[in-house]
């Protein structure tokens, strides 16, 4: 009882830092109907940058807070200067992403090399914390919290704010909310950066005890498809629902069939989406 307690807890662990990189990845999918296959290269990116500032300034908080602004940043550049000359254009908005991740994949290559790395963590998340008699790692419970923090931040972001009610309506209705004089240029621009910014984030936590290496990218970007798909375009409770049911296959999936692991979770994907084609919370553009 207590191993599947544990196992389950990797789970919810799990899925909490899969929400936070497949939340951006929804916003940008659901409002500027791009599939952004730089994604993944955004999460190993800040994850870098979040273990170069951790270990100069030992602090991990100030790793998380410069693998944002740095990853924004190239959001930033990656929209502005780059998805400008294609909007509206799907299939070369996906080349051009998957581009400027193989490009941003060599980069961090050259930078840091083929090692495996570890972001380190401050002393008072290291060990074990007694939860119902059973020892679990404090630092998988501290992503567990922020994850869940995160949850409600951007929730009262799009339910509460002036920005999040723009979101909300370039969702709704792209065209309409174009025709009553909203800006949609700059809420592009401004939920292209949040969602790179949540990627930063998501790579300094999932490098502290996933680890860094150059294929993270590509396996963080299929479970943030799989979370998308199953949650629902643009739904930020869809990606919490995809996240949970994606990390609970894939961590029990591995223990039981680990010779079936991405079956398991991609088979009852394509049952799911046989009956609920736009997902579990998906709407109809």
């Amino acid at each position: 009882m207590s191993m599947l307690a544990f196992n389950a807890l990797n789970g919810l662990t799990f899925a909490a830092l899969l929400f936070v990189v497949a939340a951006g990845f929804t916003l940008i999918f659901g409002l500027m109907r791009i599939v952004n296959l730089a994604h993944g290269a955004f999460y190993l990116l800040g994850g870098y940058v979040g273990l170069v500032a951790a270990t100069a300034t030992g602090s991990f908080l100030l790793g998380g807070v410069a693998a944002a602004i740095a990853v924004a940043l190239v959001g930033l550049a990656t929209d502005v200067g780059l998805l400008r000359f294609v909007r509206g254009n799907e299939l070369r908005q996906v080349l051009l992403t998957l581009g400027v991740a193989l490009v941003l994949d060599d980069l961090a290559l050259v930078l840091w090399g083929g090692d495996t790395f570890t972001v380190p963590v401050p002393e008072m998340l290291r060990g074990a914390l007694e939860v119902g008699g059973l020892a679990y790692p404090r630092y998988r419970l501290f992503v567990l919290a922020v994850g869940i923090a995160i949850f409600i931040g951007l929730w009262l972001l799009l339910n509460r704010t002036r920005l999040g009610a723009l979101i909300r309506a370039g969702v709704d209705d792209l065209e309409m909310a174009g025709a009553m004089g909203i800006d949609i240029k700059r809420v592009f621009i401004c939920t292209f950066m949040l969602g790179a910014a949540l990627a930063g984030v998501g790579g300094v936590l999932g490098g502290a005890f996933l680890s860094l290496y150059p294929t993270a990218d590509a396996e963080i970007l299929v479970f943030s498809l799989a979370v998308v798909i199953i949650g629902g375009r643009g739904s930020l409770v869809g990606a919490a629902i995809g996240s949970l049911f994606v990390a609970m296959l894939a961590n029990f999936g591995q223990i039981w069939f680990p010779e079936l692991a991405y079956f398991v979770i991609f088979g009852p994907m394509a049952v799911l989406l046989a009956f609920r084609p736009l997902g579990l919370f998906g709407r109809a553009a």
